[in-house]
């Protein structure tokens, strides 16, 4: 990390996060987890991400497609609650919920089964936060009380993310 950053990771965790110079598109840095997901450090991580949203009193984690499905599940597991999919158009079989939302290169739609509980929303990036607030959307209107956030990296230059006078808890701030 560069000067400025702040973490809640052990630097040798941070550091296993991989930057993708112009990936998925030129002038834009991709940050890659994945050396962190396969390393013996992954334990460490999962229960680093619990201990943020610990005290929620939460029935399940919603975990984002897709790096945010390994994130959620294995939080959820830590926690003993359930996990919730919230998948891209097309992928649930019904009955689901849907939400429409506009991205800084186009449009999406997420979706979840219905339901119902305290949710915490989980994923690995927040950058402008367009999924995430489209994601806290569905599970709205699908019958979940979504009471927290919580992210691996929050990209704050992006973003001054709040959903609902909610912020996201993150445990690298860029």
């Amino acid at each position: 990390m560069t000067k400025g950053n702040t973490s809640k990771l052990d630097t040798k965790l941070v550091q296993l996060i991989a930057d993708v110079p112009n990936y998925p598109k030129p002038g834009v840095t991709f940050k890659d987890i994945t050396p962190l997901l396969s390393s013996p450090h992954f334990p460490e991580l999962i229960a680093t991400l619990a201990d943020e949203i610990r005290d929620l009193e939460i029935d399940a984690i919603a975990g984002i497609e897709s790096r945010g499905f390994i994130l959620g599940a294995a939080v959820a597991h830590e926690l003993n609650i359930g996990f919730v999919p919230v998948r891209k158009k097309g992928k649930l079989p019904p009955p689901v919920v849907s939400q429409s939302y506009t991205l800084e290169y186009g449009e999406d739609t997420v979706e979840v089964k219905p339901g119902k509980g305290r949710i915490a929303v989980l994923d690995d990036v927040l950058a402008t936060g367009g999924t995430l607030n489209a994601s806290a959307d569905v599970l709205k209107k699908a019958g979940y009380d979504v009471v927290g956030f919580c992210v691996l990296m929050n990209l704050t230059f992006l973003n001054k993310f709040q959903w609902n006078g909610l912020t996201a808890n993150s445990l690298i701030d860029l």
